[in-house]
């Protein structure tokens, strides 16, 4: 009998809340997740790649057990699979590496179920499993997306380009930061005044991202709502975020953190490097791991 063939799926990470758009924005980055899978007799989960001893080879493994919480809910039953994944996504740096996963175990299931949903679905069950949409829209749309929780509970979501004269990169430290810590320090609420200042701030900064409004910078990523209470979490943040130079659009945390998402104009990659110089001068080593932007979303495709 011949062998049945490997289908595969590749997921980007991910930033979110972008500076002031918290739990509202997303950008999917040119980092990947990405995983062959086919029926098989028994479950084989094997890791590799970026952080692979973070990846559990069991059947705790997020990715399986997302796309059986979706045949759970289907009423469909999801046999064994041999699931062969690598991995460029640092985990824990605020990289969407946990979206990803959930992404990934939506659309396996969906492929081997013979579900049919198309995106939107597939971003709003994934959506309704993570809690909120940003990364998620991100990894099944692509470019930049804003996204909600409508008031009956499904995921909306557009994306939109970034101006051809912008860059993006991304900055990783050393250091964890745990996302149930980033969420703890957050107050319970927040002022009008400080409602009022990122909203202003969100509606600029998609606007200058669309157009290319090169003026609206640093303020367009100005946020009030939580990076001030991260970056005692984040040696190096608040050097980052106030970081003024040519062609050097501004800086923001990544997600929870503590990854640094750079935005700059063509041509001025240098500017990258200051942000590695804040992060050194508080004792951490950091690299830059993405440059690139990924315009397309997950891509399925067989092998």
């Amino acid at each position: 009998m011949a062998e049945i063939p490997f289908r595969a799926v590749k997921v980007p990470g991910s930033s979110a809340n972008l500076g002031p758009g918290f739990d509202a924005l997303g950008m999917a980055l040119g980092i990947y997740l990405e995983c062959s899978f086919r029926p098989a007799p028994s479950l084989v989960i094997r890791p590799s790649g970026r952080d692979a001893e973070l990846i559990s080879p069991g059947p705790d493994n997020l990715i399986w057990q997302t796309a059986l919480k979706v045949a759970s809910d289907t009423g469909g039953v999801l046999h064994p699979i041999e699931l062969e994944i690598r991995n460029d996504i640092p985990i824990g740096k605020g990289l969407g590496s946990s979206a990803a996963a959930l992404t990934a175990g939506v659309v396996i299931a969906n492929e081997l179920l013979g579900i049919g949903w198309n995106r939107t679905k597939i971003l709003d069950e994934a959506a309704r499993i993570e809690g909120h949409p940003d990364n998620v829209a991100a990894c099944v749309l692509g470019s930049i997306v804003t996204s909600a929780i409508d008031s009956d509970g499904l995921a909306r979501a557009v994306r939109l380009p970034l101006h051809p004269h912008y860059r993006i990169a991304v900055v990783v430290p050393d250091f964890l930061l745990p996302t149930v810590e980033a969420r703890r320090v957050l107050p319970d609420s927040y002022s009008r005044e400080d409602a009022i200042f990122n909203v202003q701030r969100s509606a600029l900064l998609i606007a200058a991202l669309s157009t290319g409004a090169v003026d609206a910078f640093p303020a367009a990523l100005e946020d009030r709502l939580h990076q001030p209470y991260r970056s005692a979490l984040v040696p190096g943040l608040s050097e980052a975020t106030s970081l003024r130079a040519p062609g050097l659009l501004g800086c923001c945390l990544s997600g929870a953190g503590p990854s640094i998402l750079v935005f700059f104009e063509e041509g001025h990659d240098e500017v990258c490097e200051l942000v590695r110089e804040a992060f050194a001068r508080h004792g951490h080593r950091s690299e830059i791991v993405c440059r690139a932007l990924n315009c397309h979303g997950y891509e399925l495709s067989a092998q």
